[in-house]
């Protein structure tokens, strides 16, 4: 069975009472548990982990490595500054798609940029929690064509 990493950033703890006409109603627990039923329903087991750290966020990537056929990973407001996390992405060779919830290039300008998209292999933004499932997707789709 594949193995991937549901990784969640700062203030995701949050969601559910976190402006939820930005974010939605759901929170963090249903949305992990939602996206982990999704998993096991295509064969791949499913671990989470939420941070508001950033330091402990690049450990759980390191960490990842031998662990992980991919990685989900919605890193909140660390999207557009984060050096460090977009260097941790780059450094452990796995698959990392990068989700938002919102639409991040239709919000204040600050958050158009993301630093950590470049290194990963693809962004899903604007399609609330069904972008997490929609990640999975991705990345059975990129072990299948990195596989033949």
């Amino acid at each position: 069975m594949k193995r991937m990493l549901l990784l969640n950033g700062p203030n995701l703890n949050l969601l559910g009472t976190r402006e939820p006409d930005v974010y939605g109603h759901d929170t963090l627990a249903s949305i992990e548990e939602e996206v982990a039923a999704y998993g096991a329903s295509k064969g791949v087991a499913v671990d989470c982990f939420q941070s508001n750290h950033e330091g402990v966020l690049i450990d759980r990537l390191h960490e990842a490595r031998p662990c992980y056929d991919g990685i989900v990973y919605n890193p909140g407001a660390h999207t557009h500054y984060s050096y460090a996390l977009r260097d941790a992405v780059a450094s452990i060779g796995l698959p990392v798609v990068e989700v938002h919830l919102s639409d991040i290039e239709a919000r204040e300008p600050f958050r158009a940029l993301s630093v950590i998209a470049p290194v990963c292999v693809a962004q899903i933004k604007g399609k609330g929690k069904a972008g997490y499932k929609e990640a999975i997707d991705v990345l059975l789709g990129y072990a299948d064509r990195t596989a033949s």
